[in-house]
């Protein structure tokens, strides 16, 4: 494929990724799900590319900006409070699932060897963070639960990496040593955070030296890809470098961009993101072609691998299963024991488990094995298969689920902290402080009496909001409404102008800027 032929296919896979998201919404489906399938549908229409995902450029391309997109927007504070659950799934779901798997592939066929099993655990053992991203922010769940699935995505892929390389070279050579798995898995991961740790902060104090907004966005952008990239060249993991350079650049965000690079960074960012997460599950759907060829065609990959690529689809989903019951049980029988509040983790837990949903990482690992390894084709051929399943069927019911055990209405976790209202009030008192001693002369005369009327009765209304949220939430509502109708008419007004010829386009730009702010503002608040 010329470039210009391949640059031609990803505009065609864009406009594919449009109307894919349209059908996904109208028939209300997770995106992921119409996507891989929408992939799949058109590996099989004639004349269409032969699509084969080259697994180092899937790595480098779409893993270190979406990891750095769910470790940006994490909590510190949630993240760190659940930290114990997040590494019990991160690392414990995952080797859990890949001795599962692997014992499960050996009975299925016992001339495989152990060493090429349990390369099979490792390729399907961690949930991918692309895939959980996109299921998981179209669905309400209590906060405990996201931090737990969010924060396990971030790391479960290291893990999985490190297992499979194992697993991988004692295929090859015959030697394996758990002791050396250990040590390196440590090493990988302490270097990772290291790195990762040290870019973040690097790229905090570098940020603040720019003063230009669009080169302020781009060197953050860069961010993602040189953690990984560097942590890699340095023999660290460049997964858990990325994840900790987001988490750093995250919490100090607040203190380092100002509003215009948030407001412009942000919308940039999220259609990254989009376009990316978009592309990774078209792909997905349209390699399907190319596995099959390396598996011989449908006929021979369904006589010879279907029996075993069931059993492994099965002990995937129902080892998550075992290892989620079986942490959370042993929990909730030492909290009785030691008189702690127990909570409800029987829903939790189902839901926990049920959302396991592999993606590109795990199909891009088996891809990346050598030709000589044992068992190469049922590997991937029961990747695929695991990948299938989990975003089709878990992926689509895993919100009907959720409402089916409504956890939605609970929040697992009681913390003394402020609502939404509550910290509106605190913000609005502090503000009129400030405008009150700015506003006064020596004299006490007022310099800006109408400031100070307007952020006086800013900070009396939220105060009352915050004690009566619910009594005036009528009231507020249409108090926005009638805002929404006023920006609108101001829209109507001069567009109407520049039509007429009576103002310039410039004009038109900053007032239609300065209303675009308002409408954001005021949308915001009615919800």
């Amino acid at each position: 494929m010329s470039p210009v032929a391949a640059f031609e296919f990803i505009l065609l896979l864009l406009v594919a990724v449009l109307g894919l998201e349209l059908f996904a919404k109208v028939l209300r489906l997770p995106p992921a799900a119409a996507l891989i399938a929408g992939g799949v549908v058109l590996a099989f229409v004639p004349g269409f590319p032969t699509v084969s995902l080259d697994p180092e450029l899937v790595f480098v391309l779409f893993l270190p900006p979406l990891l750095m997109d769910g470790a940006y927007f994490t909590a510190w504070a949630d993240f760190r409070r659940n930290l114990r659950g997040i590494l019990l799934l991160a690392i414990g779901a995952v080797a859990f699932t890949t001795l599962v798997v692997g014992l499960i592939a050996h009975w299925v066929v016992t001339d495989l060897p152990w060493a090429a099993c349990f390369a099979l655990g490792a390729v399907v053992s961690p949930p991918d963070a692309i895939a959980a991203k996109a299921i998981l922010e179209r669905v309400a769940l209590p906060r405990r639960l996201t931090v737990l699935l969010e924060g396990e995505s971030l790391l479960n892929d290291a893990a999985g990496l490190v297992l499979f390389r194992f697993a991988v070279a004692a295929a090859m050579t015959g030697a394996f040593s758990i002791g050396d798995a250990v040590v390196t898995f440590s090493y990988l991961a302490v270097g990772g955070l290291a790195v990762g740790g040290a870019l973040g902060f690097l790229w905090v104090k570098s940020l603040r030296l720019l003063k230009d907004p669009s080169l302020t966005i781009v060197a953050a952008v860069l961010l993602p890809w040189a953690a990984y990239i560097g942590g890699e060249a340095l023999h660290v993991s460049g997964v858990i470098s990325t994840v900790a350079s987001g988490l750093v650049l995250g919490w100090h965000q607040h203190e380092v961009f100002s509003a215009t690079v948030r407001t412009r960074g942000s919308a940039f960012w999220d259609l990254v993101i989009f376009l990316l997460e978009a592309l990774v599950f078209i792909l997905i759907g349209l390699s399907l072609r190319g596995v099959i060829v390396r598996l011989g065609g449908v006929g021979d990959a369904l006589t010879a691998l279907a029996t075993p690529v069931v059993a492994i689809v099965l002990a995937v989903v129902l080892s998550r299963f075992a290892w989620v019951f079986m942490s959370d049980g042993l929990q909730a029988i030492f909290d009785r024991l030691t008189g702690r509040r127990q909570s409800r983790w029987f829903g939790s837990s189902t839901v926990i488990s049920w959302a396991g949903m592999r993606g590109v990482v795990t199909l891009a690992i088996a891809l990346s094995l050598p030709e000589a390894m044992p068992g190469r084709d049922l590997i991937l051929a029961a990747a695929f298969a695991v990948i299938l399943v989990t975003v089709m069927v878990q992926g689509t019911t895993i919100g009907p689920l959720i409402r089916l055990l409504r956890l939605q209405a609970m929040e697992a976790e009681n913390l003394p902290q402020l609502r939404h209202e509550q910290a509106m009030a605190r913000m609005a008192a502090a503000q009129f402080a400030v405008v009150e001693r700015l506003s006064q002369h020596p004299d006490g005369s007022q310099k800006h009496p109408r400031l100070l009327e307007q952020y006086g009765y800013r900070a009396r209304v939220t105060e009352r909001y915050s004690r009566e949220t619910e009594a005036l939430a009528g009231d507020r509502k249409d108090h926005f409404e009638v805002v929404l109708a006023a920006i609108a008419a101001g829209r109507t007004e001069i567009l109407s102008l520049h039509r007429s010829g009576m103002i310039h386009d410039e004009v038109l730009r900053t007032l239609e800027s300065d209303l675009d702010l308002q409408e954001l503002a005021a949308r915001a608040a009615r919800s």
